[in-house]
């Protein structure tokens, strides 16, 4: 959009003050909110940030290992990206939203890049695996469906979460998925993020409840990765501001109670011929096309070097148990719900393969840009698959990361990945996580006073 046409949107629907946004490697929302008047004059030379705000941990401590990666002191500049612009429909002043690209300043310690794209920021890493796609003359395609909780409010973070009160004034204690009376006794709930999600140009397909209680499924229509993943990160935020209106808490948290399934953000992704708009993961009979067999040979072989954007938090291993709708291996099949990659039943233009793996905790700009890389590096080495599985995937062997510090340690290792995403970023995201971990194991649990207090 030129200024102009910005300076109309923004006229026309009375806007007072505009949110600029960025992820940051949690998927964290970051940026500054500015007066209509002042984003119109300002926008054009870049928003100041500290860059040090890519180097902040979940829990808003920040890194200081300057032996990680030197770029990451100074300013940044967030570049708005007007695809994204939207209105924030909670507020009762007009205010608009729109997600930033994140770049070097002219005028700073990095002079010599000014104008480039961080390549250590989430929407960069993305845009960065879009681009080698393009050069091939190649355009992927995704549709992520995203699961979270309703809860109760929880002020104690010692204590246990409950369900929410429904429409019926009870608690759900279990799960009914697909449950459609019990999905309706969260109506309340559901029709405001339809209704939000519409005045934001988020473009919601269907809506399922799930096996957890009062776990909802939300799936977006399938688009451009970019897209759709600043429609995820916009979601959230949104969805949550709708729990707070509700008197309840969403949560993305990948497994939020001890005793209930977790929640994951499955993604189907295809890719197109840009010339002749086919679909390469299938034939013109309809057949399975080589092609899709190596994209999935490469997420077979490479899921485990960048599992921590998939899995990134120490509650994420938590979901990925046998027999809890989580796969704990890569094997794939043929519309097989218990496998980590599984091929849907469907026609020649939306032939798919489905990542089951990821947690609805990720980031979505680095969950799509790790599946991505790895169906690409796939595509790349013509990576065989192996057989599809047949039957119960969870009877095969464990075959995924335990905990967050292996996974940071095989992606932290992983030329391949450091190839494909970019050195720089691969460490900072690594230094970042496992800080985290060490600052998780540090915390002694409840679990640990009742069971080793006085037995031991």
């Amino acid at each position: 959009m030129k200024k102009a046409e910005v300076a109309a949107w923004l006229e026309e629907r009375k806007i007072d003050e505009v949110e600029c946004s960025m992820p940051d490697l949690n998927g964290i929302m970051r940026g500054k909110i500015i007066p209509a008047k002042k984003f119109l004059e300002d926008y054009e030379r870049g928003i100041r940030m500290p860059m040090e705000v890519l180097k902040e941990t979940v829990n808003g401590e920040y890194i200081w290992d300057d032996e990680v990666i030197q770029d990451t002191d100074g300013d940044l500049q967030m570049v708005p990206d007007f695809s994204s612009l939207s209105l924030v429909p909670w507020y009762k002043n007009p205010t608009a939203q729109v997600v930033c690209d994140v770049v070097y300043p002219s005028d700073g310690k990095h002079n010599d890049k000014a104008g480039q794209e961080l390549p250590f920021a989430p929407r960069s890493v993305l845009k960065h695996v879009l681009k080698l796609y393009d050069d091939m003359g190649l355009k992927p395609v995704v549709a992520p469906e995203l699961e979270f909780y309703l809860v109760q409010k929880n002020l104690d973070p010692d204590l246990p979460l409950l369900t929410p009160e429904s429409l019926t004034g009870r608690q759900d204690q279990s799960g009914q998925g697909y449950g459609i009376e019990r999905l309706n006794n969260f109506d309340h709930v559901v029709d405001q993020l339809y209704n939000y999600s519409e005045k934001m140009d988020i473009d919601v397909d269907t809506i399922a409840l799930e096996s957890g209680p009062a776990q909802v499924e939300f799936n977006f229509n399938h688009g451009d990765p970019l897209s759709l993943a600043d429609q995820v990160f916009m979601f959230k935020r949104m969805a949550r501001q709708v729990g707070l209106e509700k008197g309840m808490f969403v949560t993305f948290m990948a497994r939020p109670y001890e005793n209930h399934t977790g929640s994951a953000m499955h993604l189907h992704q295809s890719v197109v011929d840009k010339v002749t708009g086919q679909n390469l993961f299938a034939e013109l009979d309809g057949r399975n096309s080589r092609k899709l067999f190596y994209y999935i040979g490469g997420l077979r072989k490479y899921i485990s070097h960048c599992f921590p954007m998939f899995a990134p938090n120490i509650n994420s291993y938590r979901r990925i148990t046998p027999y809890s709708d989580a796969p704990i291996n890569t094997h794939w099949g043929l519309d097989n719900r218990t496998v980590g990659l599984r091929v849907p039943a469907s026609e020649v233009k939306n032939r798919r393969v489905e990542n089951r793996i990821i947690g609805a905790d990720c980031n979505p700009y680095l969950a799509f840009a790790a599946s991505l890389a790895a169906g690409l590096l796939g595509l790349r080495e013509r990576v065989s698959p192996g057989r599809p599985t047949e039957g119960d995937a969870y009877k095969l062997a464990f075959s995924l990361p335990h905990n967050l510090q292996d996974a940071i340690y095989k992606m932290s290792h992983s030329k391949q990945m450091k190839s494909i995403i970019g050195e720089d970023f691969i460490a900072l995201f690594s230094a970042v996580k496992l800080h985290e971990y060490n600052k998780f194991h540090r915390v002694i649990s409840s679990w640990e006073r009742e069971h080793l207090l006085l037995n031991i």
